[in-house]
């Protein structure tokens, strides 16, 4: 709706950023894809897209941030670069716009399970597996929807599912650790100012993967959890209960 809005207004030499972090629910589109869409093929050239490890309060109190401005077209990306490098705030640029936007929304969906480990009180050693194993299979859908395998060691990647499974400033991981707690998801959502965006994403990756035939065994009992009811513990024994096999 405000691309609508806004596109009579653009011009080609317009730079456009996109800050957000998820998929839609009935396509699984990224962002970029769906502004695309909306907008003449002349505005494309200047589509960009931002992702990171960046908690909103930390940059907003001036903390030392790092973040990766994505899009196909280098000079738009070196110009985003350009506007909002700071002594506090270090952007870099990448031309993977497929692998930053699925780094930055699909981590919000291991947030959530990093959470309930957190919640349940299992450890680093459980954590720390399960944040690896999660990035290898956001690796393995983005890879499969033509992402560069690299871009999921760097700060889009790796660095936002750190950030993200870490923090008790992220929305998700609070999902997470709400629902180990054992509260239903509509009562988590209800206690909330803030969006959790990996709950939709969830529900959305799940259908790209089947789209793709790629296996994501964490995002799947995540969804079982969010939307049939499965228990954490349930889920739990169902991850480690899988056929082990070569890492």
């Amino acid at each position: 709706t405000n691309l609508r809005t806004i596109r009579h207004s653009l011009s080609s030499s317009s730079t456009l950023v996109s800050a957000v972090k998820g998929l839609e629910m009935d396509s699984g589109k990224r962002m970029s894809q769906l502004m695309e869409e909306e907008l003449p093929s002349k505005l494309h050239p200047g589509i960009t897209v931002l992702s990171g490890p960046n908690l909103a309060l930390e940059i907003v109190d001036g903390k030392p941030s790092s973040t990766v401005v994505a899009s196909s077209n280098e000079s738009a990306a070196r110009a985003v670069q350009d506007i909002l490098t700071s002594n506090s705030f270090r952007v870099y640029t990448n031309t993977d716009i497929i692998g930053v936007e699925l780094g930055g929304a699909l981590k919000n969906i291991i947030a959530i399970g990093a959470g309930i480990c957190d919640g349940l009180g299992y450890g680093n050693n459980a954590k720390a597996a399960f944040i690896t194993r999660g990035l290898t299979e956001i690796s393995r859908l983005g890879v499969a929807a033509g992402a560069q395998p690299l871009t999921f060691a760097g700060l889009a990647g790796m660095g936002d599912l750190i950030a993200t499974c870490s923090s008790p400033l992220s929305r998700n991981r609070y999902v997470g650790v709400e629902l180990a707690k054992g509260k239903t998801l509509s009562e988590i959502r209800t206690g909330m100012v803030h969006v959790a965006e990996g709950v939709d994403t969830t529900s959305a990756a799940i259908d790209l993967a089947r789209s793709m035939d790629v296996e994501m065994p964490i995002t799947s009992v995540t969804y079982k959890v969010l939307f049939e009811n499965m228990t954490v513990q349930r889920a739990l024994l169902e991850l480690m209960g899988r056929t082990p096999a070569p890492e």
